[in-house]
Formats: structure tokens, C-alpha cells, sequence
């Protein structure tokens, strides 16, 4: 999708911001994983292995989460995928008002570090990672990461 209005100039063919919703269920994982991999290859998005690779996990724990932490209240989540000129960003809301945070690494523990991995993956990258409120009382967790990787 372009946005109305002229700017300064030509936004690149594989820009815009989709979304879509799926249940909060444990095979929403891979189909997001898909859907979103599917969407990047089809609007030609010039994004590196390394960074598609990243994207995809990270993709991959913020829609686990929600599926684990947040179904009771949302039985529904929503996938949003922005890709700008340079950065491309995901996106996973839900119904749940409960703000995550990044658990430190503890290899006691078997699970609990997907925020934490999150983190590092846009660290590593050069990008950011963040929960928003949404107007509707729930959150967004979103990642964005760099088209390019740093030199």
C-alpha cells in the first residue's frame, strides 16, 4: 500500500504495511512465519538472508508469546509488517494489557528468554524493539530491523 500525497521521492515498489490476524493458537506460529516470509519474496523486498533469518525468529517468539501469555484474554492476535525504504518492522498485538519484559538468560531455565532473544537480535542488527499500550487496552510488541546490514 502507497500512501496519498506526493513526496519528495518515488517510494521504493516494495513499500507499505500489511496485516493480518490469526488465533492464538500454537500452528499460528509457522503460518506467520510463512505469511510474512511469503509477503516479503512477493513485493521483492531486498532484504539480506542474515536479517530475513533474524526477522523470522523474532516473528516467531513474539507470536509464541502472545499465544502463551496473552490467549485467555485475546483470542485473536494481530501480525503488522511495515517495510520502509531501509527497515522493515513486525509487529504482533494482542488483547492482554500486561506489558513484557525481557527476562535475563538463566540456563537453569528451559523457556522464558524469548523477549531477551528478541533484544539481542535487534541489538545485533542495528535495530530497536519496544511494547506500546494500544488504544483498544491491549500492547503491541514490534521489532525493526535494517534492510542493510552494518558494515
Amino acid at each position: 500500500m502507497e500512501s496519498p500525497g506526493s513526496a519528495p521521492s518515488d517510494p521504493a515498489s516494495y513499500e507499505g504495511v500489511w496485516r493480518f490476524t490469526a488465533p492464538s493458537v500454537d500452528a499460528s506460529v509457522p503460518r506467520a512465519r510463512h505469511a510474512v516470509r511469503d509477503l516479503l519474496g512477493r513485493q521483492g523486498v531486498p532484504v539480506e538472508d542474515e536479517v530475513l533469518q533474524g526477522l523470522l525468529l523474532i516473528l516467531s517468539e513474539l507470536v509464541t508469546n502472545a499465544v502463551r501469555h496473552a490467549a485467555l484474554l485475546s483470542p485473536e492476535l494481530a501480525v503488522e509488517v511495515a517495510v520502509a525504504a531501509d527497515r522493515v518492522r513486525v509487529s504482533v498485538e494482542d488483547s492482554h494489557p500486561y506489558r513484557p519484559t525481557a527476562l535475563e538468560t538463566d540456563c537453569a531455565q528451559t523457556g522464558g528468554r524469548g523477549l531477551h532473544l528478541v533484544k539481542v537480535i535487534t541489538e545485533e542488527a542495528g535495530g530497536a524493539c519496544d511494547v506500546e499500550h494500544t488504544a483498544s487496552g491491549g500492547k503491541a510488541v514490534w521489532a525493526t530491523l535494517p534492510l542493510k546490514t552494518r558494515l
